[in-house]
């Protein structure tokens, strides 16, 4: 599921911006493929971290969502190393991601809902004890 769209990154970062990082060809155009590859990465890192807590895909994207991706994809996108705005959105993005598997932070919107609990604490049943105190106290 993609959570980010080309024109959600010109929307957030510029056009300007956006083709100097995908232009690889130098042709004057934004190079969708390596957009998309993009996205499709930072939304498998969302769903990496999303997934522990939710059931996916989601029914519906929280603009939380859109933003993350669009801070991931962003810095997926530089060749070089990224200028400090750009690192430190993406780590914030990152760090957002733990706090949602860890609990400490939620995903507002209708309609997620959290993942089925699968894993439960197992259940061990024995035969009842043979030998114990009451049974051994006359030997």
């Amino acid at each position: 599921m993609s959570y980010a769209t080309q024109q959600d990154m010109i929307d957030r970062f510029g056009e300007g911006e956006l083709l100097a990082l995908a232009d690889r060809d130098g042709d004057g155009t934004i190079d969708a493929a390596m957009v998309e590859r993009a996205l499709a990465d930072a939304a498998g890192l969302i769903d990496s971290y999303i997934g522990a807590r939710y059931a996916l895909p989601l029914v519906a994207v929280p603009s939380q969502l859109t933003s993350a991706a669009c801070d991931v994809a962003r810095w997926r996108l530089y060749t070089d190393a990224p200028h400090e705005r750009v690192e430190s959105a993406y780590k914030a993005a990152v760090a957002w991601l733990k706090d949602i598997q860890a609990g400490r932070a939620d995903l507002d919107a209708d309609g997620i809902e959290p993942a089925a609990d699968s894993a439960g604490a197992p259940v061990h049943q024995a035969a009842p004890r043979v030998f114990c105190a009451q049974t051994l106290k006359d030997y």
